[in-house]
């Protein structure tokens, strides 16, 4: 875990190895883990994801897609992210089992609420491993750690990353998101250095 304080409040930025992504999605309750999975998976913010529904969901050239569609979209700005083969499916799941239209979301809590579930998840997370730093967890480091791991772990171009995020300029994504390095990518340029 990587945090870096904020400028301009109180708190501090985090960012998640792969592991700990992967200990946060293991250890949220099962109706909140779709609201999880889009932050972590999908880079959503908490107001986006609270909005998607099934009809969002659709199958591109890329694979499945998520579009964040200009009602839920910060600025009304739409864009279109990967989705997880598996996370499209549970939300397909969710609309063939549900009496809802397709438009309905399929996080069944509002974002005050989505916010109170991840600082009791944090809480519990700080408890279990002793680890007082799971305390500064929200929702939107989750966005931030999704574009981190991206760039730096998974090597994907920063630009796609800029594009599937909606951010308008490289800039502002190095700036506000990227941030510190992964302890994945730090530990696969440490093993570059020969006296190391």
């Amino acid at each position: 875990m990587n945090l870096e304080p904020y400028d301009e409040r109180d708190g501090m930025k985090v960012w998640l190895s792969r592991d700990e992504t992967d200990r946060v999605i293991d250890a949220v309750a099962d109706d909140a883990r779709t609201l999880v999975e889009l932050g972590l998976r999908c880079g959503l913010r908490c107001s986006e994801a609270v909005g998607v529904a099934p009809e969002h969901v659709v199958d591109t050239g890329i694979g499945p897609t998520l579009r964040v569609v200009e009602s839920v979209a910060k600025f009304g700005k739409y864009r279109e992210a990967p989705v997880p083969t598996d996370l499209a499916a549970r939300i397909e799941a969710v609309d063939r089992v549900r009496d809802a239209p397709r438009d309905e979301p399929v996080v069944e809590f509002s974002q005050r609420t989505a916010d109170r579930r991840v600082a009791q998840l944090r809480d519990r997370l700080a408890d279990e491993t002793g680890d007082e730093h799971w305390r500064h967890l929200e929702f939107h480091d989750f966005r931030r750690t999704w574009a981190t791991l991206l760039a730096g772990r998974e090597e994907v171009d920063p630009l796609v990353v800029c594009d599937w995020g909606g951010w308008d300029d490289l800039e502002t994504f190095l700036d506000h998101y990227r941030g510190a390095y992964s302890p994945e990518v730090q530990r696969r340029e440490r093993e570059t250095v020969d006296w190391l």
